[in-house]
């Protein structure tokens, strides 16, 4: 997919006389995120302590799933990529990205920066394997997910985290924090702008 098509569709949904000054298609990290807003419908838990054997099962299978070993698995896998209390900056956008009841559509995640905001965005359902009109289709479907005053971001940065040379840590002023990240094989040269154009 041509990913200029997605620099268009970030142009028609910003406000009139708002300026895109870097965007990037990114995907939240993997690892352990922010806790999910109060007000946020989460999966109901199995009733009392969870043994060894439920963190066993969330290593050995993916479709057997408990939300505290998930969450246990993330850490230790993938480490930290992010934190913040319920209803913080990076809860909202990571609860945003990631809705408690995803319809199983393979979408891809956009951060844009303008001259007065940063937005996700999230483009319509995607397929595997598309024809020009699909990603077209895919593209018209992108709207804004989530988005914030710049005033709300701290700083961001591009910086090592294990492996990965590529990834992008927004900290916002509440003092909660987000991460994303690109493939390994993609320049992260646009993470670089959004950073720049955050920290500008």
């Amino acid at each position: 997919m041509d990913e200029t098509s997605y620099r268009d569709r970030i142009d028609q949904l910003v406000e009139p006389g708002e300026r895109v000054l870097a965007y990037v298609k990114a995907d939240a990290a993997k690892g352990a995120a922010p806790a999910a807003p109060s007000d946020a419908a989460e999966p109901a838990a199995p009733a009392g302590r969870l043994s060894g054997g439920a963190i066993l099962f969330n290593l050995i299978s993916p479709l057997v799933s408990w939300g505290w070993g998930d969450r246990l698995v993330d850490r230790m896998l993938w480490g930290v990529a992010g934190r913040g209390a319920p209803g913080s900056a990076a809860s909202r956008l990571h609860h945003a990205l990631h809705p408690p009841r995803p319809d199983l559509a393979v979408r891809d995640t956009l951060l844009a920066v303008t001259d007065g905001r940063l937005l996700a965005c999230v483009s319509g359902p995607m397929k595997l394997l598309s024809s020009r009109e699909d990603d077209d289709r895919s593209v018209a479907g992108t709207g804004i997910a989530w988005s914030a005053a710049r005033a709300e971001v701290a700083s961001a940065r591009v910086g090592w985290h294990r492996l990965n040379p590529k990834r992008l840590r927004i900290d916002f002023t509440d003092g909660s924090w987000l991460a994303f990240t690109v493939p390994i094989a993609e320049s992260g040269r646009p993470l670089r702008a959004v950073a720049a154009a955050l920290s500008g």
